[in-house]
C-alpha cells in the first residue's frame, strides 16, 4: 500500500477532460506521460521522474502527471497508440513531445527545462517564445507526418578548435561521436569570428587568458557540428564492440574524405559533452547543450538548419578505380547538384565486404574480377 501511495503522489492522475483543462493551469513544467486504458502509464520512466523529483527539490515548478488519452478529449490523437507519448507544458502550453520511453532524452530535456525556469525566475533570462504544439486527430490523413513533425529532437553544438583541426584529429573525434550513438546533422568549417568566439564562450570570459583564448579560436579553421542523439537506437547495453580495441585507428589528414562506418553501441549517451570528457577528449572539442543557447547559435551558423535537417540520408560507395581517377569530378557533380556531403571516409574493403556489397551480381561471369577490383 506504501508503494502505492507514493506513487499517486509522484504523477498526478489525469483521466477526464476537466482535469486535463485544470492540469494546463500548473505554473513551471508538468511532464505528461499519455497512456491507454488498456497498458497503462510507463512504470519504467517512474524510477527516472521519481530520481529527478529529488534531485531537483522544485515541487513548484516541476510536476508529474498521467494521462489515459481514451477519456481525454484533447488526447484523442494519441489513442491507441502502442509506445509511450510524454508531453511537456510550460504554464500550461504543450512545447514538446516525445515518442517512446527514451529516458536520456527525456531526462535531458527537463533538465533543461528546468534550468530555464529557474533563470527565468531569477531575471537572467526572458522566456523564450515556445512553439505550441497542436495535436491533429489520427483519423485525419497528415496525421502520421504531423506528428513525426512535433517529435522532439534535442541538439548540442559542438566547435571542434583550431588546434585539433591542425594536428589531424578531426575525422577521430567525428568517429568517436558517431560510434557513441549520436547523429552528427549538421557541419561546416570556418574560421571563427571574435564576436562568435565571444558568445559562445561567455560563460569563461571573466578567465585570466581568455584574450589569449580569443586569439587562438579566431586564427585557426574549427569544425562546428550539430549534433543529435539517434532515437531510432536501442536503450543503453553493455553489448561487446565487435572491432577489437587494442587496434589503434590509422591516422588520416584533414583534407582526406572518409566514409562513417556501423559500430556496435555500447552505451547511449544522454550528455555529448559527459562522453567527451570520458574519452579525454573533451579539451579539443566544446559542447553547449543549453537549448535556448543551442537554437541561438543554430540560427548562427546554420540560418537554413530547420529547413535541411528534414532532408533524406544518402549513403554513395565509390568504386576505387573512379576514386583515384575521378574523385573531384564526382564530388563537383554531387554539389552542383544541390547535394551535401556531410561526412566521407577513404576505406580498403574486404572480400566478404565487397560480396555483400555486389551480391546482386554473384551470378554474373564478371563477378570475381569486380571483387577484385572493389577490394585493390
Amino acid at each position: 500500500m506504501a508503494g502505492k501511495k507514493r506513487e499517486i503522489q509522484l504523477q498526478a492522475v489525469i483521466n477526464n477532460q476537466s482535469l486535463w483543462d485544470e492540469m494546463l493551469q500548473n505554473k513551471g513544467l508538468t511532464v505528461i506521460d499519455v497512456y491507454q486504458a488498456w497498458c497503462g502509464p510507463c512504470k519504467a520512466m517512474q524510477t527516472l521522474f521519481r530520481k529527478l523529483k529529488t534531485e531537483l527539490n522544485e515541487d513548484e515548478i516541476l510536476h508529474f502527471v498521467v494521462a489515459e488519452a481514451n477519456s481525454i478529449a484533447t488526447l484523442q490523437p494519441f489513442r491507441d497508440n502502442c509506445e509511450p507519448i510524454f508531453l511537456f507544458s510550460v504554464n500550461g502550453k504543450i512545447v514538446t513531445k516525445i515518442e517512446g520511453a527514451n529516458a536520456p532524452l527525456v531526462n535531458q530535456k527537463i533538465i533543461n527545462l528546468i534550468n530555464e525556469e529557474r533563470k527565468i525566475a531569477a531575471g537572467e533570462m526572458v522566456r523564450p517564445q515556445y512553439h505550441e504544439i497542436t495535436f491533429v486527430d489520427s483519423d485525419t490523413e497528415d496525421a502520421g507526418e504531423a506528428f513525426n513533425e512535433n517529435v522532439d529532437q534535442l541538439y548540442s553544438i559542438a566547435i571542434i578548435k583550431p588546434e585539433a583541426v591542425i594536428t589531424g584529429k578531426t575525422i577521430k573525434i567525428k568517429e568517436k561521436i558517431i560510434s557513441a550513438g549520436f547523429v552528427i546533422q549538421a557541419e561546416d568549417k570556418r574560421v571563427l569570428t571574435e564576436n562568435q568566439v565571444r558568445d559562445f564562450y561567455s560563460q569563461i570570459a571573466d578567465e585570466p587568458d581568455f584574450e589569449d583564448f580569443v586569439t587562438l579560436m579566431t586564427t585557426g579553421i574549427s569544425y562546428i557540428l550539430v549534433v543529435s542523439q539517434d532515437n531510432k537506437q536501442e536503450p543503453p547495453c553493455e553489448e561487446t564492440v565487435s572491432n577489437p580495441e587494442n587496434k589503434e585507428p590509422k591516422e588520416t589528414s584533414e583534407d582526406q574524405h572518409e566514409m562513417a562506418t556501423p559500430t556496435v553501441m555500447r552505451k547511449k549517451w544522454d550528455s555529448l559533452q559527459e562522453y567527451l570528457e570520458r574519452q579525454n577528449i573533451s579539451q579539443f572539442c566544446d559542447v553547449e547543450e543549453n537549448t535556448t543557447n543551442v537554437n541561438k547559435f543554430i540560427d548562427i551558423f546554420f540560418p537554413d538548419f530547420k529547413s535541411i535537417s528534414k532532408l533524406e540520408k544518402t549513403l554513395a560507395l565509390l568504386r576505387p578505380d573512379l576514386f583515384q581517377e575521378k574523385k573531384e569530378d564526382v564530388f563537383n557533380i554531387i554539389q552542383d547538384e544541390g547535394f551535401k556531403i556531410l561526412m566521407q571516409r577513404e576505406i580498403v574493403l574486404s572480400e566478404e565486404e565487397a560480396k555483400t556489397l555486389c551480391k546482386e551480381y554473384e551470378n554474373e561471369d564478371y563477378f570475381g574480377n569486380l571483387i577484385e577490383n572493389m577490394t585493390r
